[in-house]
């Protein structure tokens, strides 16, 4: 009786195993399990007993055992996935299309719904996802114009520092989605530095960016700066919204005010140089102790009193000089 409270216990509190929110330090760990869930990286090591919170689609189609999803649920870039498929041109395995349309109609459930993306729906097409109007929208439309939103947000002197991004040093941000996209924007720190900016020059869908060089600009008046694009990958989406708004980036940086969304081949290798949980905020507390002896420099040690600083840096002391911040935190 004890023994088995104390496995109740275990999967209450431990969920079958220990586990913690990743970071790229974490990627690559043979011992855990990466997954995502929620826009969130976690890493996972399960005991015995454990339940796959994030499991692979052939799991849930029967075919495979006790299989976590380590790809992102992206199918199309998955090595356990291409080799299960050729497996099944070997006739060696049945495919997880002909395993689910074995059961009753009611149970076939669509795929989004086995790999946890959307709640329960039946699949109306017998898995021949290719035909389907929904797959369609689902991955094109809405999963792609949706935003999502931090977990958890740290703050560091004033300034938004959520938990489950990944950061590059010229003050943009990436998040991994479910589906194996990545989401890109500019940070609380750059947009509460240069203040609401008048335009954002996106470039179109279709277009390629290159980690750490030029991806876009914003313009302030006569102003412009130059952004460094934190990784690398073909822009599938484009937020319009924040084109024809670029208030929602200031208001909503995390959120609504999310740039692009980027297909890549490989997101791990993507993020690995990334900084992300304590890095992160390690590096958002330099920044504000850098900007800090900046302040102090052209207006006096009162500026800068260990308070929050206020937004719209650039706009309240222009003495900082437009160039001197872009080059000191865009890297540009």
């Amino acid at each position: 009786m004890e023994e088995r409270e104390r496995n109740d216990q275990k999967r209450l509190f431990s969920y079958g195993g220990s586990h913690r929110i990743g970071s790229k330090q974490g990627l690559g760990a043979e011992s855990e399990i990466v997954s995502v869930f929620g826009g969130q990286i976690w890493m996972f090591k399960p005991d015995r007993q454990v339940k796959i919170d994030n499991p692979c689609i052939w799991m849930q189609a029967g075919v495979a055992k006790n299989k976590n999803c380590n790809n992102f649920y992206d199918c199309t870039t998955c090595k356990y996935d291409l080799g299960m498929q050729k497996r099944v041109a070997e006739r060696k395995h049945i495919s997880w299309q002909d395993s689910m349309r074995k059961r009753p109609d009611i149970h076939r459930t669509c795929r989004h719904s086995l790999t946890h993306r959307i709640d329960n729906r039946t699949c109306s097409f017998n898995y021949n996802c290719f035909r389907c109007d929904f797959d369609q929208f689902f991955e094109e439309v809405w999963n792609a114009k949706t935003k999502s939103m931090p977990f958890e947000v740290q703050n560091v002197k004033g300034f938004d520092v959520p938990m489950d991004y990944f950061f590059h040093n010229g003050h943009t941000w990436a998040r991994i989605e479910s589906g194996g996209y990545i989401r890109i924007g500019l940070d609380d720190f750059a947009l509460k530095l240069l203040g609401k900016v008048d335009a954002l020059d996106l470039p179109l869908m279709g277009n390629e960016l290159d980690k750490d060089n030029v991806g876009w600009g914003l313009r302030r008046q006569d102003n412009h700066a130059d952004v460094l694009s934190p990784v690398g990958g073909v822009i599938v989406e484009v937020n319009s919204k924040v084109r024809e708004n670029p208030g929602l980036a200031n208001r909503e940086p995390y959120g609504d005010g999310w740039l692009f969304l980027v297909r890549t081949p490989n997101i791990k290798s993507s993020v690995k140089k990334l900084m992300a949980d304590t890095e992160s905020l390690n590096w958002i507390n330099s920044e504000v102790n850098q900007l800090e002896g900046m302040i102090e420099e052209v207006a006096g040690p009162l500026a800068a009193d260990g308070g929050y600083l206020q937004n719209d840096i650039y706009g309240n002391l222009k003495a900082l000089g437009w160039e001197n911040l872009t080059k000191t935190f865009l890297k540009t």
